[in-house]
């Protein structure tokens, strides 16, 4: 019975050990802003695009361009994707190029919020 007390207090033991540790990384996190806001393991995806629609009210349709490499034949090809954005202040207008990021389903297919107006439409 000694020997299972024993055991049971070195386990203990380990993880204040870690806690100590980890309150010395936070310290150090604190210090350092851009660790600190690293902190989510998956950062959430921003992209550029066009605003094609603003018919909604307080949502706008971007089109999002990328250019990725054909599997097969190795030619550059252009593949355009229409994102449903939430814009609270319905401040976006056709042809503004806008910056966008993903964030939790607001409705059916409304996944992505407007960070930024970069460029007024002419």
């Amino acid at each position: 019975m000694a020997e299972s007390e024993t055991t049971a207090e070195a386990v203990e033991t380990v993880p204040s050990d870690e806690t100590a540790a980890g309150a010395a990384g936070a310290g150090a996190a604190a210090a350092a802003p851009e660790v600190a806001t690293a902190g989510r393991p998956n950062r959430r995806k921003v992209r550029e695009g066009l605003v094609v629609s603003t018919a909604m009210d307080k949502t706008v349709v971007v089109a999002v361009t990328e250019r990725v490499r054909h599997a097969r034949y190795a030619k550059t090809v252009q593949r355009t994707t229409k994102l449903y954005v939430h814009d609270a202040a319905n401040e976006a207008s056709t042809g503004d190029r806008v910056r966008v990021a993903e964030t939790r389903p607001l409705s059916k297919n409304k996944r992505w919020r407007l960070v930024e107006i970069l460029e007024r439409a002419r």
